[in-house]
């Protein structure tokens, strides 16, 4: 297994074989949450008109440059997902709309083999998926801050996902002090911004509380993320 390290947005529309699409704070670390909480369908959607074409019928969640969408539900902050809990979701198709980790997602797919969507609470699901799968060629993308700024969180969880498929030593302490010290997490703690609730950097910081890989895959003229059953390869 050939792996290849690439960030932001450039690095999606750069990956082959297998791209594995990072974003901690936050798309990726909710993506997960919503399908705990019971999620019918996940689609990933970059436009917001089409987003908000599905008002009513579906949840949206989602943000533009970190701030709100007007007539989405929800910012993408795992703290505010939890705390509207399952009967919020339970049953109901998602859409998610973010401008690193759905973005990147929907450039990878456009000339990537497969596409993964991957943070810390879904790390290790996701190189037991790699490692099934015999993965030739695995891209691990870190989408940084606005899909334009590499950030450490990302590169960090970009790490533990190599040392996972035997690429080397990884300290997640270490991790975690460089993280909460950085700017992307720092944005959490002035509390000034109620859709930046300084609880999510605690919750994205969480390793392998997912036990599957999501894959993202286009179905008609939607994307959708699809939770792979533990122990399985990508499809022939």
């Amino acid at each position: 297994m050939r792996i290849e390290r690439l960030s932001c947005l450039p690095g999606a529309e750069a990956a082959r074989g297998v791209a594995v699409i990072i974003d901690v704070f936050r798309a990726f670390t909710c993506a997960p949450l919503l399908f705990r909480l019971k999620a019918r369908a996940l689609l990933l959607e970059a436009d917001i008109a089409r987003c908000l074409s599905l008002r009513g019928d579906a949840v949206l969640v989602g943000e533009r440059n970190e701030e709100p969408i007007e007539g989405f539900d929800l910012p993408n902050s795992p703290h505010l997902i939890l705390r509207s809990g399952p009967d919020r979701f339970a049953g109901r198709t998602v859409v998610l709309r973010t401008t690193s980790g759905v973005a990147g997602a929907l450039l990878a797919l456009r000339k990537a083999d497969a596409v993964l969507l991957a943070s810390f609470i879904n790390a290790r699901a996701t190189a037991s998926y790699l490692r099934a799968c015999g993965a030739s060629v695995v891209s691990l993308v870190a989408m940084g801050t606005h899909g334009e700024t590499p950030a450490a969180e990302d590169e960090r969880c970009g790490d533990y996902i190599e040392s996972l498929l035997g690429g080397g030593s990884y300290d997640h302490i270490a991790a975690i002090n460089e993280i909460l010290a950085s700017p992307s997490a720092r944005r959490f703690y002035a509390a000034d911004k109620p859709y930046l609730p300084a609880a999510d950097p605690a919750i994205c910081l969480q390793r392998d509380l997912f036990e599957h890989a999501i894959r993202a895959e286009a179905e008609g003229d939607w994307v959708r993320a699809i939770p792979q059953p533990s122990g399985s390869g990508i499809p022939e």
